[in-house]
């Protein structure tokens, strides 16, 4: 009886091996420029194209637009508006953010912890505007809030809710607290929790363990966080102009005003250029506690 062997024939490949295709000389660089050039076309030098309106005009140089922006009286109050509701923005969302945060890393049931993620990331699935409008008919005169608290017996007529600062800070606040939670979350779940296990087996309380370990080891999630918001905050458009009055105009309302009103595009990239580079000031003074404190940059 004669065993027959069997030989296979290797199939030539029809597509080239990857290493082939990277060992093409020249395709890393382009793999690289294609991007970038596409990048600083449509971002950078549309952007510095207008911005350099700010300080060029007809007359050619010109520090004229700035000077205005530090001195109009107008401009000094809408930037000290923008500061402050940011400021307050921030404060607002750390405060309700830190506990959701919290609660997700304490959480033992994975069921519940996806459940609260989904309450959380639901709102960056539904349309900003719709989020902004909806708060418009809750705060107005006749919405629910004004209703609950006259049924109770709190108020006797509607509180001003709405076309104010209060209704600025609650719409952006409820907008901006997913960014929060994840930043907040992504580094409290690296905390060992076995620190504050630690902490309490020594005779700490509770509430003692979590304000002297894990909470330090938290800032740098809050100022991660509280970054993103507070850079945000700035730049809103859309909610401040919804749920803001003219007395409550923020930086981004000011320049729309200048570009589609008065048609004065100089001061529009002015004010710009001054929310750019505060921009800029504040992420290095950011990186530069980062840097000086050891807490922030992650060394237990």
């Amino acid at each position: 009886m004669t065993t027959k062997l069997k030989t296979e024939v290797p199939v030539p490949s029809l597509a080239p091996p990857l290493h082939r295709l990277v060992g093409i000389p020249g395709l890393k660089w382009l793999l690289l420029l294609i991007p970038l050039a596409y990048t600083v076309l449509l971002l950078y030098y549309s952007m510095i194209s207008v911005l350099k309106l700010s300080v060029y005009d007809e007359n050619g140089f010109t520090l004229e637009y700035i000077r205005q922006v530090f001195t109009e009286p107008l401009y000094l109050k809408v930037l000290g508006v923008t500061l402050k509701t940011a400021c307050i923005v921030t404060v607002a969302t750390l405060l309700i953010s830190y506990p959701i945060a919290y609660l997700l890393v304490v959480m033992e049931s994975q069921r519940w912890k996806k459940v609260v993620m989904s309450l959380v990331m639901i709102t960056l699935w539904i349309s900003l505007l719709v989020r902004t409008f909806t708060w418009t008919v809750i705060l107005q005169d006749q919405g629910v809030i004004n209703k609950m608290l006259i049924s109770l017996g709190l108020i006797s007529e509607p509180i001003k809710l709405l076309y104010n600062t209060t209704g600025v800070v609650v719409g952006m606040t409820h907008i901006l607290i997913p960014y929060m939670v994840l930043s907040l979350y992504a580094v409290m779940e690296g905390i060992d929790r076995r620190l504050v296990q630690a902490a309490q087996g020594m005779g700490a309380r509770p509430w003692q363990a979590f304000i002297q370990v894990f909470f330090p080891l938290s800032l740098p999630g809050v100022l991660s966080g509280s970054l993103i918001v507070f850079v945000l905050g700035l730049g809103y458009f859309i909610t401040p102009a919804l749920l803001g009055g003219q007395g409550n105009m923020m930086i981004s309302k000011l320049i729309q005003e200048n570009i589609q009103t008065t048609l004065n595009w100089s001061m529009a990239s002015a004010i710009s250029l001054v929310l750019l580079l505060a921009t800029f000031l504040l992420l290095g003074l950011a990186a530069w506690v980062s840097r000086m404190s050891p807490l922030l940059k992650g060394e237990k």
